[in-house]
Order: structure tokens, then sequence, then C-alpha cells
């Protein structure tokens, strides 16, 4: 049994990539487009689809490279998982190694974020690895002093979450993650139908609260964490969906109070989940930044971002 069966979006997500071997497991891997390499490294609890929204325009201007992390999505869930977030960061290495590419830009969501700064504290080590020219960061947990985890993820981390989550139904996971998105834009049935497939196929439930124990070992990995953004190792773009209860304004405060002239591009109104709320002003943000880098200022940061009130 792998859970439910797949809705019609995910399958077609699903025929435009291919899962391929990885350490002796199967992970799912997307590659489409043309240009400068762009890894896009998607959040929890669910896969790559996260990107399906922005995936078209963004694929014009570059090569996209995604892939499902183990333990979500189409990628295999084994009991025995080492869901850190240093082996969801080899994860990502190898791909980029794989593909023989010298050079990269990031874009990352959520657990994504965290993955994305493990690469860049690793490169503060003068390891020999692929140069990341530019980061877009979207909602997560950038400081995680700053991160507010939702109650049912505080619950799933404790002693009761392996009996909690394979027992998750799916009007409770429903409510979750609508909590989660802005008010003037919910998920609606058939996202949430398409989350519910992601989490659920290859009897995930089993394993989403060994998963979701990323934000308490971020807590113990801090300081490398935080130390890219602190010293400015590569130029990033901070795009905030700033009604997230996880990671919203608070998030951009705390950013800012560390990093004064961080450059921030606040959504207003918007959740946690900004390139499905705001599809077409995070692919812009996107592009305008990785065509432009940090000249590309005038209507990227301070205040909400105009349009999305």
């Amino acid at each position: 049994m792998t859970g439910p069966q797949l809705t019609p979006a995910v399958r077609q997500w699903l025929a435009g990539g291919k899962r391929v071997p990885y350490q002796g497991r199967q992970v799912f891997v997307r590659v489409a487009g043309s240009g400068p390499a762009l890894l896009l490294i998607h959040g929890y609890p669910t896969a790559s689809y996260d990107w399906h929204r922005i995936w078209p325009a963004l694929s014009r201007h570059h090569t996209l490279i995604a892939v499902d992390m183990l333990g979500m999505g189409l990628s295999d869930k084994p009991a025995d998982l080492d869901c850190s977030i240093r082996a969801h960061a080899d994860l990502h290495e190898w791909l980029i190694s794989a593909m023989g590419l010298q050079r990269v830009c990031l874009l990352a969501h959520d657990l994504g974020v965290s993955v994305a700064q493990e690469m860049l504290a690793r490169r503060m080590t003068g390891k020999p690895l692929a140069k990341i020219d530019a980061v877009v960061m979207l909602n997560g947990g950038l400081f995680p002093e700053a991160y507010r985890p939702r109650l049912i993820l505080r619950i799933l981390s404790s002693r009761l979450g392996r009996w909690l989550g394979a027992r998750m139904s799916r009007p409770a996971f429903g409510r979750t993650i609508t909590a989660l998105f802005g008010r003037d834009s919910p998920p609606g049935k058939v996202l949430l139908d398409d989350f519910w497939a992601l989490v659920t196929h290859h009897e995930g439930l089993h394993i989403t609260h060994r998963v979701g124990r990323f934000w308490q070992e971020r807590l113990a990995l801090r300081d490398r964490l935080v130390a890219p953004l602190l010293q400015r190792t590569v130029p990033l773009l901070f795009i905030n969906g700033t009604s997230d209860p996880n990671s919203g304004q608070h998030m951009v405060d705390r950013y800012r109070a560390l990093v004064p002239d961080a450059l921030v591009s606040c959504l207003a109104g918007v959740g946690h989940w900004p390139q499905l709320e705001q599809a077409d002003v995070v692919s812009a943000l996107v592009l305008r930044f990785l065509e432009e880098g940090p000249q590309a200022t005038s209507g990227l940061e301070h205040g909400d971002h105009a349009g999305t009130e």
C-alpha cells in the first residue's frame, strides 16, 4: 500500500520527472528549462510540487532542478531514514555534482531554507564544492530563535508523534495546512488533496513525525546556519508572506534587527507558501533578483510589496 491514489495534478508532476537511485534509495528528480542553473529546495511536509505554480515562468529563464527529499513527496520513505538537515543537504550536493554543475543559484522554502543555509555554511569552510551565486529564501526559519512551530508540529516531535502521525486524518491535515495560508488566499480542496496525496504516498504518515523534527535540530545548529547570513557570503533575497504564523513578519523583524539593510520583500496578507499564494509576484521577484542581483532594490525591499494587499 502506498496511501491514497495520487491526484491528477500530482500524477502530471510525476510524469515530468523521474525516480533515480541515491544511496540505495529512489528519489524523484525534475529538471526543465534552459539557462543558468537554479536549484529549488522544497519545504516540509510536501515536495517539489510546491513549485508547480512558478515552474513555467522560471523555466523560461533558468534550468530548474528539484528533488523530493527522502521521506517526502514522491521519493522513498524508509523507516530507518536519516532525516537530518545535513542529510538533506548531502542529497542536494550530490544532485549538483551528478549534473556536473560548477555553479548554481538556490531558491528555498521552509525546511529548504535550513538546507540552503547548511549548504552555504559548508562553503565557508573552503570545501571544493560548486559555487552558489545567489540565494532566494521564502518563508522559513532563517533565525531558529524566531521560528514559531505550530502545536501539531510540537506534538509530532514529542513521544506521541509516532502514534499521532500514523493516525492523522485528512480533515485534521487540511485544517492545519489551511491555517498557514493567508486569509485571502486559502489553499482550496484541490490543492489540499494534492498535498495529502504527497504526504501519504509510500506510507508517509508513518515517518512524518521524524521528518518534522528538523526545527529542533535547527536550534542546535543555530550559529552554523545563521553565520552565512550575518557574513553575507552570497547575494540573498528574503521573500516573506507576513501573515505566516510560523515565520512571517516576526522573522522579517529578527532579520532586520541583525542585518539592518537586508534585502527583503514583504508580501502583505500572504501566508506560508508565497510561491502558491502569489505565484506571479514571486516569479517576478525571483527573476528580477537573479538577473540584477543586489542592485535590484527598487520594489524588492522595505515594506509591503505593491499588489499584495
